[in-house]
């Protein structure tokens, strides 16, 4: 076998998800050696497929090992555009390179990253209540009222997890309802926030603590859903409560700031940021206490330099991890190497099919994840699986984020 194989062939590859499409990237060589990884565009970021087929001549037969300087060759190729869909596309290759080089060398992506500091990974159980409301039916118990949400939280704390996170919800005649105005639910432009949400809200996180108990931390997702007003009323009617940290995303580093020194919470954001550079001013003002990397949009080279650029300013880092089981195991791999780490995400709640989809599924034990010594990334899709579930057409072609409406 060739110390360096050579790519022959990049295609991208999709399967239907429920409620939106899993997406991947493989990469293959002239030593039979195959590159996966999973990319995403479902997060409002649709036409990242397109861009790796655009790039794809310039990469056949290139050695996969040397993904710095693929990376370098694509950066140079589109200097003018870096960032946003040009930096997620090119994370989703960085990302089968790796998986293609630690399978060549029969190691585990965690070893090519530095080797692993943790054989188990922490986990907060995410989208708690979100998707058992919003994507019916896909995940059950279905949730109808706020009774069901002490249920759940009653089931994060029996099922051994340690933390969960949740969105904003309030309540109608004990049903819940959704509040994601960054996008589009409901459709309110001014982003504002009032006194029914601030107490609605409230009503809702003491239901999900009432569920599961006082030794299971809760983790708060804001998103883009308000400004920085809105955002200073939510951390301040939420003061008093117990809570591990209040997320948010802004793209005013001083505004985060601010946020940051009104706060009596940590506050953890930047998931939506592509490349060092981009994570730089906020780093620079102290912004956040704990600095979310979404390793499929920045490919995980680059993740631990921006993991790096954290440690040096005292800041920890947290993956990003919304997505299908390669991705989780992609995330579990640079949790296990990276010094600074606060916590993982993953989405408990799953589809009837995912396990089916892949060659392993992640090993979760106590609300920790289990880090694979396969070589590579621990799993890979299954392709007879994935042609069984073909993706779906008819999904909202702009991949806009619906919290609060039922899956079509």
């Amino acid at each position: 076998m060739s110390a360096n194989p050579k790519i022959t062939d990049i295609e991208t590859l999709a399967c239907d998800a429920g409620w939106r499409n899993y997406t991947f990237v493989k990469i293959s060589t002239d030593e039979g050696i195959v590159g996966w990884s999973e990319y995403d565009e479902g997060f409002g970021n649709p036409g990242i497929a397109s861009i790796i087929q655009q790039v794809k001549p310039r990469l056949i037969g290139q050695g996969v090992m040397d993904h710095e300087r693929i990376f370098a060759l694509l950066q140079s190729a589109m200097r003018p555009a870096l960032g946003g869909l040009i930096g997620q596309a090119m994370g989703a290759i960085e990302n089968a390179l790796l998986d293609a080089k630690g399978k060549t060398l029969g190691v585990s992506c965690a070893q090519l990253l530095g080797g692993k500091i943790r054989d188990r990974v922490p986990l907060y159980w995410s989208h708690c209540t979100t998707w058992r409301i919003s994507r019916k039916p896909y995940y059950q118990p279905e949730i109808e009222t706020i009774d069901d949400v002490v249920s759940l939280g009653r089931e994060v704390r029996e099922r051994g997890f340690k933390a969960l996170k949740t969105n904003v919800y309030t309540y109608v005649d004990r049903k819940p309802r959704g509040w994601a105005t960054g996008f589009g639910v409901p459709f309110e432009p001014g982003l504002n926030v009032d006194r029914r949400l601030l107490h609605g809200f409230r009503e809702h996180l003491e239901a999900l603590r009432d569920g599961a108990g006082p030794d299971v931390d809760i983790l708060i997702d804001l998103n883009f859903n308000t400004r920085t007003e809105g955002y200073l009323s939510l951390v301040r009617s939420l003061a008093e409560m117990d809570l591990f940290w209040i997320e948010l995303d802004t793209l005013n580093p001083k505004a985060l700031a601010y946020i940051r020194q009104q706060s009596k919470h940590p506050i953890a954001s930047c998931e939506t940021l592509v490349g060092p550079a981009a994570f730089n001013p906020f780093f620079a003002e102290q912004a956040m206490d704990v600095a979310i990397i979404d390793l499929l949009w920045n490919g995980a080279w680059q993740s631990m330099k921006i993991a790096a650029m954290a440690d040096a300013h005292d800041v920890n880092v947290a993956p990003h991890n919304f997505y299908g089981h390669l991705a989780t195991m992609m995330n579990a791999q640079f949790a296990a190497a990276t010094p600074n780490l606060r916590i993982m995400e993953t989405d408990i709640d799953r589809l009837a099919w995912d396990d089916e989809l892949f060659t392993h599924a992640p090993d979760i034990q106590d609300g920790h994840i289990v880090i694979s010594d396969r070589p590579g990334w621990g799993t890979e899709p299954n392709e007879e699986a994935l042609r069984k579930y073909p993706p779906n057409t008819h999904l909202n072609p702009a991949g806009l984020i619906t919290y609060g409406r039922k899956a079509p």
